[in-house]
């Protein structure tokens, strides 16, 4: 068997998580239009299991997007992203423009060029690329010769996903399987219910609440028909805790139900969802709150 860790990094927004969750054809990982929508590291397990010499585990690491942090919580997601870099066996960098672009892919592919571990390019959202376009991108980064191998993919759509994990297949040497085969996160269920609370929230609401709002699941009974699970949003500002219950609870209910129906397909059982509303001011500059939350480096 081959198996390996790979990590997945780029700028916010590039689709890192759509990639991750096209690769396993299955959702582990929360996907917004917003910026920043993952916060923690995201490990995502691939496995083809037949008996066979082609057999093989891979487990990628799909991380927080790369850039400037404004506050602890932003340099907690920053740093989780680039120690990624010294721990797996390949990197996959996502950008959806070129070079010329904007100075964030380039601040990275500077970090790459002094990274032993191979590298592949996915030049994502092709969909909405000209294909001139394309070529210009494909062209730029061809010639920093970085990289041993340069796709164009269509996360969303699943298009030229194969060829990728083909590639990356070849980059990783035999090891033994790390994880059961029916397996597609080490992440516990809370967890994956609390991201997709949270990605609920970033779908209703706009502005600056999202990126100040956290969620931590405070009970979860598990029963043969019927999950109980109680779930506290956190937000800094009074002012936005009215803006997330909304008139009358309409936003707060919306959000419940939406959160309640993807769980209950997560889990395969009905789920009864609690959920409540809290002011921490300034948690995301506060390092125990971010580390109460979950967010802590695991080095």
């Amino acid at each position: 068997m081959h198996s390996g860790f790979i990590g997945i990094i780029g700028r916010p927004n590039v689709g890192k998580s759509t990639l991750l969750n096209a690769i396993l054809g299955e959702k582990i990982a929360i996907t917004t239009d917003k910026p920043q929508t993952t916060r923690n590291t995201i490990r995502g397990i691939y496995t083809r299991h037949e008996g066979g010499p082609d057999d093989c585990q891979l487990i990628f690491i799909d991380t927080p997007g790369i850039h400037k942090p404004k506050n602890k919580l932003g340099d907690y997601m920053t740093e989780t992203a680039l120690s990624t870099l010294r721990e797996v066996d390949a990197v996959v960098f996502i950008v959806d423009d070129g070079l010329s672009a904007g100075p964030g892919d380039q601040y990275i592919l500077n970090i790459l060029k002094d990274v032993k571990t191979p590298r592949i390019l996915v030049i994502n959202k092709i969909d909405k690329l000209p294909p001139d376009r394309f070529r210009q991108i494909y062209e730029e980064y061809e010639a920093t010769g970085v990289f041993e191998g340069i796709f164009g993919t269509a996360a969303i759509e699943g298009k030229n996903v194969n060829a990728l994990l083909a590639k990356i297949e070849t980059l990783v040497g035999e090891g033994p399987m790390y994880f059961p085969e029916d397996m597609v996160t080490d992440h516990p269920e809370r967890f994956i219910v609390s991201e997709l609370i949270r990605e609920k929230i970033l779908m209703y609401l706009s502005d600056e609440v999202p990126h100040g709002v956290a969620v931590e699941i405070e009970s979860y009974r598990e029963g043969p028909r019927l999950t109980k699970i109680g779930a506290v949003i956190y937000c800094e500002k009074k002012s936005h805790k009215g803006i997330i219950i909304g008139k009358d609870g309409k936003k707060l209910k919306g959000i419940g139900k939406s959160a309640r129906m993807e769980i209950e397909a997560l889990l395969g059982t009905k789920v009864f969802l609690e959920i409540w509303v809290k002011v921490k001011e300034n948690w995301r500059d506060s390092e125990i709150a971010i580390s109460n939350f979950g967010y802590q480096s695991e080095r």
